[in-house]
């Protein structure tokens, strides 16, 4: 199964590539912002955001308290463990 798993954006690596680097529990991944541009285009406006993250992507921004409520119940149900051993797996 394919999940999306909330991470902090922390810092904009490539502003023309739209990328970045979210941080979830700790572990810090390069994500394309594409699919959450802010209108003006300031990709700076989306540090320190919560962003629902899948295959490398941010799907959508999302508020705080969902995006802890969500890593919980993926901690309790076991997949936050897989997902962040994927994600060091992966990591640049």
């Amino acid at each position: 199964m394919c999940l999306g798993i909330p991470g902090q954006i922390v810092e904009i690596v490539d502003a023309e590539e739209a990328t970045a680097m979210i941080s979830v529990s700790g572990v810090k991944r390069e994500v394309n912002l594409s699919c959450v541009i802010p209108p003006s285009g300031d990709l700076q406006e989306l540090i320190g955001r919560w962003a629902l993250v899948h295959v490398g992507f941010a799907m959508s921004i999302i508020d705080e308290e969902e995006a802890q409520k969500t890593l919980q119940v993926l901690a309790e149900l076991g997949e936050l463990q897989e997902e962040l051993s994927a994600m060091q797996n992966t990591a640049t």
